[in-house]
Formats: structure tokens, sequence, C-alpha cells
């Protein structure tokens, strides 16, 4: 199966882009350095998605409309005060060319929604706040749900082998693209 392939073959470059970010989130003391880290997933997250749009088949996802992570980062900032944020252009993910690469990156990105929830409660804790964590808190009670469907989704499309590592391929690009992308920033709070 496809989502359990992916899991294993990306696990090593998932396992590197993790330990990062969980550093970076201990290092988080006030609002200003949750922001920043904010800012690094809208960079990312807004470019990749914006890729993933164009590149995957309309229809490949029933609720593809439900899964924008952009809009959820917006509504962060704007909890947060920040408004008026702009896209800054970012060439990082415009390795996806084609439909199969789109659903390699989506992957990373759904699979972002479980982590998420760990995450929005460590931030939380340390700033005694839970405001600005809609991106984080992924689909709420939702999320083991929607990540559920697009596992079966992914699944039930019996990709051929040379299909399969091509979306795999992907996945750990994206992985490696937004690590090499968070140390480029150096993002130190």
């Amino acid at each position: 199966m496809l989502s359990v392939n992916l899991k294993e073959f990306t696990a090593f470059n998932h396992r590197q882009l993790e330990g990062k970010i969980i550093s970076q989130i201990r290092a988080i003391k006030k609002p200003a350095d949750y922001l920043k880290l904010l800012s690094l997933f809208y960079v990312f997250f807004g470019a990749l998605e914006i890729q993933v749009k164009k590149h995957l088949h309309k229809g490949f996802l029933p609720d593809g409309k439900e899964r924008r992570k952009t809009a959820l980062l917006l509504e962060d900032f704007d909890q947060l005060g920040v408004k008026n944020v702009m896209l800054p252009g970012n060439k990082t993910a415009i390795f996806i060319k084609a439909h199969l690469q789109a659903i390699g990156a989506l992957y990373v990105m759904e699979g972002s929604t479980l982590g998420g929830q760990a995450i929005s409660k460590m931030i939380a804790k340390q700033l005694s706040s839970d405001t600005g964590m809609r991106f984080f808190n992924g689909y709420g009670l939702q999320t083991a749900t929607m990540w559920e469907s697009f596992k079966n989704t992914i699944d039930k499309k019996n990709f051929e082998q040379a299909d399969e590592k091509i979306i795999i391929d992907a996945a750990n690009e994206t992985f490696k693209k937004f690590s090499n992308y968070f140390d480029a920033q150096q993002v130190t709070v």
C-alpha cells in the first residue's frame, strides 16, 4: 500500500525535519518567537500549496478545498494581531511539476496535521496561551479522520511501482526542501 511505503521510505527525512522543528519549538519563549516560526511555515507551505494545487488533478481529493493550510496560517497571524500578511516569493517548492509529485508533497502536508496537534500543545504551554494555533491544530477533532481519508484515497488508486517511486521521491524531496529552507533561514529565537 502506498501510504505504508511512504511512511517507511520517508522516515529518515521526516525525522530529520521533525528534530529541527521540535528544537525550534522548545526555544519559543515569547509571542514574537512563535510569529517567526509561523512565518517560516507560511512561506514554505504557501509556496508548496500553490504548486500542489496547480499540479494535482481536479477531483483527486473530493475534500481538497478543506485541506488548505495557508488560510489557517493567515487566521493565526490575524489572531496574533499581524494584519495584511503577504506571501513572498519562494522558489523552494517549485520542484513539483506533475500530478504524482503533488501527491508526494501533499502526503507531507497532510501528515503534518498529526504532528501539529502535539506542537500546538507544546507551544500553548510555553506561551501560556492557545491564541493563534489554528494551523497547528490542523482539522481539530477531525484530524485523524482526515488523515485516514487521505491515506485511503491514495491507497485505493493502485499506482504502478514506477508511479509510487515518483510519489515517494517527491515526499522525500519535500521533507528535504523544508529542512534545507529551515536551515537557510537560521530561525533562532
